[in-house]
C-alpha cells in the first residue's frame, strides 16, 4: 500500500497558503533548500506537477488546487480531531462544498445561502468558483456536493449530472447616481447610446440582456465586458458605466452601496440551476438550499419603476 508523507503534504500546504516559499520559510522557520526538496519528493510520489512558474512567482496547477483543497480537509479535521480531544468543542461541523459558476452575482449566491448558515447543525461552507468546465468534473469525482449555475450543463462536457430549476428571477439596470438620474428620463429608450459594462458574450446574462434590448430598441454602447461579475460591478461603482443587478439584490445594493435604480428590465428573466450527480440529494445543507431558493427569489420586490420625464 501507497503512504502519502505527511510532513511533506504540510509544507505544501503551508506554501499554498501564504502564496510563496520564501512566505512558509519564515513561518516554518526552514530553509528554502529544505522546503524545495519537500516539494520536489512529495511531486515525485504523487506523479504531478503542483506549482508552476508563472513569472517570478510560483502559482498552483490544476492538481495543485486540486491538492490543496484536500489539503485544507486532512489538516482540518486534523485540528477539529485535537479540539474535541482537548475538550474545546463537542461539535464537529458538516462540510458543505459548493461550486458557483462564477458568472452569478455574488450577493444572489449569498442570499441562496442564508437559509443554509441558518440550520441548527453546524455548517461548514467551503465555496469553489469557476466555469461549468471546471466545476462538474470535480463534481463528478464528489469534490463538491453541489453546483449552482444559470445554465443547464453544457453537454460538451462529459458529466453525468441532474439538473434542477431552483427558480427565476428579474433583473435591474443600476448606475452610481449621477448616471441613473440621467438615464431614468426616458427609460428605457435612454439607454440608446449609454455606456455600458456587460458580461461577456458566453453568459446565460448577456444572452438575456441581448434580447431585452432589442425587443425595446436599445444599443447601449459598449464600454467594457467582463467574465468577472464582481469586477464588472466594481467598475460600475466608478460610475464608467450601467449595469444589471437581479432584483434578489437590487434593494440590498441601493440601501447600502450608494447606486441607484435607473429601472426593471421588464420580462427579462434569469434562471437558476442546482447540480448535483445524485438524482436525490442527500446532504442536508444541500437540500435546505435547494428547498429555500425558489422562495428566497421570489422574496425579492421588484425595482422601483423608472421615474418619468413627463409633467403632470
Amino acid at each position: 500500500m501507497d503512504w502519502l508523507n505527511y510532513h511533506h503534504l504540510f509544507y505544501f500546504w503551508t506554501v499554498a497558503r501564504e502564496g510563496s516559499i520564501a512566505a512558509a520559510c519564515r513561518k516554518l522557520l526552514l530553509s528554502p533548500a529544505t522546503i524545495s526538496a519537500q516539494l520536489r519528493q512529495l511531486e515525485g510520489a504523487l506523479g504531478e506537477n503542483l506549482f508552476k512558474r508563472v513569472g517570478r512567482n510560483l502559482a498552483l496547477t490544476e492538481f495543485g488546487r486540486l491538492a490543496a483543497r484536500y489539503a485544507d480537509e486532512i489538516f482540518g479535521l486534523g485540528q477539529e480531531f485535537l479540539d474535541v480531544a482537548k475538550g474545546r468543542t463537542l461539535e464537529t461541523s458538516v462540510r458543505f462544498r459548493l461550486g458557483a459558476d462564477d458568472v452569478l452575482p455574488k450577493r444572489l449566491v449569498s442570499r441562496v445561502l442564508e437559509p443554509v448558515f441558518r440550520l441548527p447543525q453546524a455548517i461548514r461552507l467551503v465555496c469553489i468558483e469557476g466555469t461549468q468546465t471546471q466545476l462538474l468534473p470535480q463534481l463528478a469525482v464528489h469534490d463538491l456536493d453541489l453546483v449552482l449555475s444559470d445554465a443547464l450543463p453544457d453537454p460538451s462536457i462529459k458529466v453525468r449530472t441532474f439538473s434542477q430549476l431552483l427558480g427565476e428571477y428579474g433583473i435591474t439596470i443600476c448606475a452610481m447616481p449621477a448616471l441613473a438620474r440621467q438615464l431614468r428620463r426616458g427609460f428605457p429608450g435612454s439607454l440608446d447610446g449609454a455606456p455600458a459594462l456587460l458580461p461577456t458574450v458566453n453568459t446565460s446574462l448577456r444572452r438575456v440582456m441581448d434580447k431585452w434590448f432589442e425587443s425595446v430598441g436599445v444599443r447601449p454602447r459598449i464600454v467594457a465586458e467582463f467574465e468577472d461579475m464582481a469586477l464588472l460591478n466594481s467598475c460600475g461603482h466608478r460610475g464608467v458605466g450601467f449595469f444589471a443587478v437581479p432584483d434578489a439584490a437590487a434593494r440590498e445594493i441601493t440601501t447600502r452601496q450608494g447606486l441607484q435604480v435607473v429601472g426593471p428590465m421588464v420580462k427579462a428573466r434569469e434562471r437558476l440551476y442546482a447540480i448535483s450527480v445524485e438524482r436525490r440529494i442527500k446532504h442536508p445543507a444541500a437540500v435546505t438550499l435547494v428547498d429555500n431558493a425558489g422562495a428566497v427569489l421570489r422574496e425579492a420586490r421588484p425595482a422601483r419603476k423608472a421615474t418619468s420625464n413627463k409633467r403632470k
